[in-house]
Parts: structure tokens; C-alpha cells; sequence
């Protein structure tokens, strides 16, 4: 089953309703623009096998999570289970094996690998508040605020895509002489019901702040 199939789980809702994270605008430059984010909380999963093998158990296991596969925190203690609104986008990040920052990928993103698959979680919650997953490998962690090099695409997405659009955002910040934090990360908005034109991806770097 794609990722695609997968996100049909989420149902029918309207995705101008999904929340996405908060950010601003501070500069827009030839090719992409920086963004500062606001701090956020995501849950996350580490998966080791190919891209298509990564973001499918991934976000079998993050949607597992949010539909209810969690214990919710009462006032008085934990009681029952919750189900967490669903967000946009689905993020998946290369784990850095490598001493170079700022190499997107290896050659073939096909090739097995450990890649971090996330969701971030609705603003509403607090750490304390959110949900305890059941599935240990599921992670709640708080991101601080970052500054982003971004850059937007359309179309339906893969493994070589992927490889090929952090490379270009990769060599966009090396001529403009932006130094880089970690991997780059992928970010996908849309359900499976999209047509390819009209889809939404985005290639995200935290970089280094002035």
C-alpha cells in the first residue's frame, strides 16, 4: 500500500480545515525563501528500509497514534484513549549517518536507510497534555523555533524527487553561501484524492540564524 493509499485513512475531510505549522515570511530569495517557524511538537517515528517502506510504516504508525492507539491524561490521571485531529504536512527526514551537513541524500534514496517520519501536532496541545502513545516506537518531542530555507513543488512524489529537490535546495544555499543544519526534510500536504497538478510538496533546511 503507497503512502497515498494510507492517507485515504484520514477520510474526507476538507483540507483547506487542516492545520498547518506556523511561520513567517522573513525574506524571500531567487529560487526559495526563509522562514522563521514557530515552536511545535511532533510526533515522530524512525524507520529503517527504503523511502516507499519508510513513509508507509511510518504513517501507519503515527496515524495508529493520533486515531487512538494512545492513552489520553485527565485531570485526575490517564483515562481512556483521544483522538488527535489530523495535521498537514507529513515530514520525512534522512537520520544524518554522515560528517557533511548538508548532503540531501546518498545516491539511490531508493537503498535501504533510517529516515524520522513525522506529524505535527495540532497547537492546542501542550507536551503535558497531548496523548501517551502505546506503541513505544511513536516519540512526542518539542521542536523550537527554527529558521527554514524552503522551497515549494507540485506533482506527486518519490524517491528520486525527493533526492533530486533536496539537491537543488541544497546547492541553492551553497551559492548563496547559507550555512545549513542537518538534513533536509520533505514535507507532503496532501491526501491521496489530489490530482498531481494541484499537490503540494515543500523541501525544507533549518539554517543558521544571523
Amino acid at each position: 500500500m503507497s503512502l497515498f493509499a494510507a492517507l485515504a485513512l484520514v477520510g474526507t475531510v476538507s483540507v483547506a480545515a487542516i492545520e498547518t505549522p506556523e511561520y513567517t515570511v522573513v525574506e524571500k530569495r531567487d529560487g526559495y525563501e526563509i522562514r522563521e517557524y514557530a515552536p511545535h511538537i511532533v510526533a515522530q517515528v524512525t524507520m529503517t528500509g527504503n523511502f516507499e517502506e519508510s513513509m508507509n510504516g511510518g504513517f501507519r504508525k503515527l496515524a495508529d497514534y493520533i486515531f487512538g492507539n494512545n492513552v489520553a491524561k485527565g485531570e485526575s490521571g490517564e483515562s481512556g484513549s483521544e483522538k488527535i485531529e489530523m495535521t498537514a504536512p507529513v515530514l520525512e527526514q534522512e537520520v544524518e549517518q554522515k560528517p557533511s551537513a548538508t548532503k540531501a541524500s546518498s545516491k539511490d534514496d531508493k537503498a535501504d536507510g533510517t529516515r524520522m517520519v513525522s506529524f505535527v501536532m495540532p497547537r492546542k496541545y501542550t507536551a503535558e497534555s497531548l496523548p501517551e502513545p502505546k506503541n513505544k516506537e511513536v516519540s512526542i518531542v518539542q521542536v523550537p523555533g527554527k529558521r527554514y530555507a524552503a522551497v515549494q513543488s507540485s506533482g506527486w512524489m518519490n524517491a528520486d524527487k525527493a533526492v533530486k529537490r533536496k539537491e537543488e535546495l541544497v546547492e541553492l544555499l551553497k551559492r548563496d553561501k547559507v550555512e545549513t543544519l542537518g538534513q533536509p526534510l520533505l514535507a507532503q500536504y496532501d491526501p491521496p484524492w489530489t490530482p498531481g497538478p494541484m499537490r503540494k510538496n515543500e523541501i525544507l533546511i533549518e539554517i543558521k540564524a544571523p
